[in-house]
């Protein structure tokens, strides 16, 4: 099979892995309690940040939906002949779409629980032990600063650990990891980002205080 005709079987994956990642769960579950997902906590459309700005109940609903997205846009691909190292690309594609929703402005969360699907759909049971590991090392460092970030590192030297032991698809797993990686980055700068506009908005209450406090004193 030439380049061209690999290129015309993974149009159809991949547009359907886009759409399944772009579905705005987070959204539609904060707006039906009345809350802006963009404009509360960390801004991020994932199971987490509704957790804390809607409720837990919610918070759960999200992230099992964010990991069946990820897992069904790998199921969909196998369906239709993907496999291989060419799994990679519905794999990025769903991700993708979940971090820049064409349903919201390509607005959205930070791909974890995305990944996290893809990932059990992958490899079921060295993905099932990577992110328990994952949980493990979350629920040790909640006080942590970027404890999401140690997640995704913890969860993917675990999956790596059990497949190069255990001889399993060692290059999709380290195709994996480049999505991983590029994971990693987009939550760290999106860390940053928040940190820096928070400190800002902090910066300017100061200034603003002071400046009023100047004009009232005598």
């Amino acid at each position: 099979m030439d380049l061209l005709e690999e290129t015309y079987r993974l149009i159809i994956p991949i547009l359907a892995a886009y759409f399944l990642g772009s579905l705005p769960l987070a959204t539609r579950i904060s707006q039906h309690h009345g809350v802006d997902i963009f404009s509360s906590g960390t801004g991020l459309a994932g199971a987490s940040n509704v957790r804390k700005t809607v409720g837990n109940w919610s918070g759960l609903l999200v992230l099992l939906g964010d990991i069946a997205k990820g897992a069904l846009a790998i199921i969909i691909a196998k369906i239709l002949g993907i496999d291989g190292l060419l799994i990679l690309f519905p794999a990025a594609a769903v991700i993708f779409g979940h971090c820049k929703s064409i349903f919201t402005k390509f607005r959205g969360g930070d791909g974890l629980s995305t990944l996290g699907g893809v990932i059990l759909a992958l490899f079921p049971l060295p993905g099932l032990l990577s992110i328990i590991v994952s949980t493990l090392v979350s629920l040790g460092g909640q006080k942590m600063p970027y404890s999401s970030l140690l997640n995704i590192v913890a969860g993917y030297f675990a999956l790596a650990a059990i497949n190069l032991t255990f001889l399993i698809e060692l290059e999709v797993t380290f195709g994996l990891g480049i999505i991983a990686a590029l994971v990693f980055v987009n939550a760290w700068i999106g860390h940053v980002r928040r940190r820096n506009d928070r400190t800002d908005w902090n910066t300017g209450d100061q200034k603003e205080m002071v400046a009023v406090e100047q004009k009232t004193t005598p």
